[in-house]
């Protein structure tokens, strides 16, 4: 029973490290601000979409 337990219990500190490592091992400067975000997410106008019909 004993045994049992601390599987349980190593088990459950593995979660725990798990979610903890891939919550707060991010960026170092934390997340990028707002406008370089949005500059990532929007196409630049010297790289248009080329029109292959």
């Amino acid at each position: 029973m004993t045994l049992l337990l601390l599987e349980a219990l190593g088990a459950l500190v593995l979660l725990v490290f798990i979610v903890w490592w891939t919550m707060f091992s991010g960026r170092k400067g934390g997340e990028l601000p707002e406008e370089v975000e949005r500059q990532k997410r929007e196409p630049r106008p010297d790289k248009a979409p080329s029109d292959d019909r």
